[in-house]
């Protein structure tokens, strides 16, 4: 085991984040453990430097360079523990590629994530934003973290209550910079009922019956339709999607259905969510390009960058984007990608 982790000076972050943005670090460390992550924190302190921490740079924006420290989480790891019955516990590392860690478990006949295949990033980030697609979440399965807390300095075990989960929401969104997470552990099982009501997956599938299916059938499923509509970020650089499907209330949505009787909503629990590539689609702007970024042509949510663009000439696409929906329907749509500027996150 080394002894501390190697701090390089002035690193170029294009090859690090899904939007090939040029962006320089100042500092620069990888870290293999939870040892190497605290003693990188602690030398960024001791500076003073700021803290970026990265993960597979999938969900962010660098709108300059950062003059400080970018920690970027390599703590690997895959295991199971506690497999009783039908069920077990899958145990990943921040640093463990997420999709991967999707194909490990349904390979070994484990259901739960296999909805989430093909999502880039890090199984540490994944916890952040929970993410989700076709139908599932990840806090549906997602039994605990365990993350350093800044704060004290201690690793703490954080359950999914007190990760406080929400639609491509979570703790560590509200208390940004306090928890780094080190590593998950997912509650599957080999006999769950598969996810199969989202339309797309529907349609795929046919009238295969769900007893011939398991969690790779739906897992390649689920690949294939992604890569049919999505961008893969290693030949045209993107983020994923780039606005949150905004949610609004019964009344606004009449409203708005009574003016656009096309328009597509799912009932929630609190009102009514909107399809935001629907609202950036009937806005124009699907297929738009300028010189440098533009929005794809088969997903309005894609952002991507085709021609070298910079962080700043996104975020002034998104800026356009977003004004424009809000003039035509009035709502506003709310990014995900979380935002790298100077010295800090926004």
């Amino acid at each position: 085991m080394r002894q501390n982790p190697e701090i390089l000076e002035d690193v170029q972050m294009e090859s690090l984040n899904t939007l090939r943005v040029s962006a320089r670090a100042r500092f620069f460390v990888e870290v293999e453990s939870a040892a190497e992550l605290a003693w990188s924190l602690e030398w960024a302190a001791k500076g003073p430097h700021k803290t970026l921490i990265l993960g597979g740079g999938s969900n962010l924006v660098f709108a300059g360079d950062f003059r400080g420290l970018v920690v970027r989480m390599a703590i690997r790891g895959r295991s199971w523990e506690r497999v009783v019955d039908h069920r077990a516990t899958l145990v990943l590392g921040a640093g463990e590629n997420w999709h991967e860690a999707v194909l490990y478990a349904a390979r070994a006949g484990y259901r739960g994530i296999e909805n989430l295949a093909l999502i880039p990033g890090t199984a540490g980030a994944a916890p952040v934003q929970n993410i989700g697609a076709y139908g599932v979440e990840l806090c549906d399965c997602l039994e605990s973290v365990t993350a350093l807390d800044r704060t004290t300095g201690e690793l703490v075990a954080l359950n999914n209550a007190e990760c406080r989960f929400g639609y491509r929401d979570s703790l560590f969104r509200h208390t940004p910079g306090r928890f780094v997470i080190t590593e998950i552990r997912l509650g599957l099982s080999r006999n769950k009922p598969l996810a199969l009501g989202y339309r797309d997956l529907q349609e795929y599938l046919g009238d295969t019956p769900d007893s011939a299916l398991n969690a790779l059938d739906v897992a390649e499923a689920v690949m294939a339709i992604r890569r049919r509509k999505l961008p893969d970020p290693a030949i045209i650089p993107n983020a994923g999607s780039f606005f949150k499907n905004p949610v609004v209330d019964v009344a606004q949505f009449d409203s708005l259905r009574t003016q656009h009787p096309d328009i597509v909503g799912y009932p929630q629990e609190h009102g009514i969510k909107l399809a935001a590539a629907w609202l950036i689609d009937q806005s124009g702007w699907k297929g738009f390009r300028n010189a440098r970024v533009g929005v794809h042509n088969r997903q309005a949510l894609v952002l991507i960058n085709h021609s070298g663009g910079s962080g700043r000439d996104i975020l002034a696409l998104a800026e356009e984007i977003r004004k424009s929906v809000e003039k035509r329907f009035g709502v506003c749509l709310e990014m995900e990608p979380g935002i790298v500027a100077g010295a800090g996150s926004l």
